[in-house]
């Protein structure tokens, strides 16, 4: 099977692609010889995110993804904060910084809301941002990605996600940036309830 590396990983080892032998994903790093595993790295097998006990076999090449260049992945019971995503993603490189942020409007399915409760599966949820924005940076040429997203009570008027991209040109950041929040809501541990003045409703990923 081979084996590909990229940017530090790539420069500590001195090579980015060479021939192993290897029966899981968890037997990559070691096989490798190149000291302590980092922490925050990801595998993909064939281009798609594998866990550590996935089954190898002949002809199968594995990425080693450090972790994203810059930027957060954090969940946050408190306010959040755009300024300090965009202060996450600053770069010299970079000719745009780009934004989202989501809030909570008042009336959602034609109900009116009172407030949300956010919850998310902890530890999942930042590696999804994480997959996520190592993903964007192999698809458009980026500087530094961030995603914060809120857990709890989140009031009408309040802030739920926001995210800050960085690029050398603004098509990149806009186009990662619109990707991010997509791809984070499809794929994201987090689900809010939707309270009504007469009741309430769960509502999963994608909403």
């Amino acid at each position: 099977m081979t084996v590909r590396l990229f940017a530090g990983l790539r420069e500590r080892a001195g090579w980015s692609r060479r021939e192993i032998e290897a029966a899981t994903v968890a037997d990559v790093w070691p096989a490798l010889a190149l000291g302590d595993e980092p922490s925050g790295l990801l595998y993909a097998v064939n281009k798609s995110y594998a866990p550590p006990d996935t089954t190898l076999a002949d002809g199968d090449e594995v990425a080693v993804i450090p972790p994203v260049s810059g930027g957060a992945f954090r969940l946050s019971d408190g306010e959040l904060s755009l300024d300090d995503a965009v202060d996450e993603v600053r770069d010299e490189r970079a000719g745009a910084i780009a934004t989202f942020t989501g809030t909570t409007r008042i009336e959602s399915r034609g109900r009116d809301v009172v407030h949300l409760d956010y919850e998310a599966y902890e530890g999942m949820a930042e590696q999804v941002m994480a997959e996520i924005a190592a993903e964007l940076e192999r698809q458009y040429e980026l500087c530094a990605v961030a995603i914060h997203h809120r857990t709890g009570r989140v009031q009408i008027g309040g802030t739920s996600v926001v995210i800050a991209v960085s690029a050398p040109h603004r098509a990149d950041a806009l186009g990662a940036c619109k990707d991010a929040i997509d791809r984070l809501k499809e794929r994201a541990p987090l689900w809010k309830k939707e309270v009504y003045a007469g009741g309430e409703e769960w509502i999963g990923r994608g909403s």
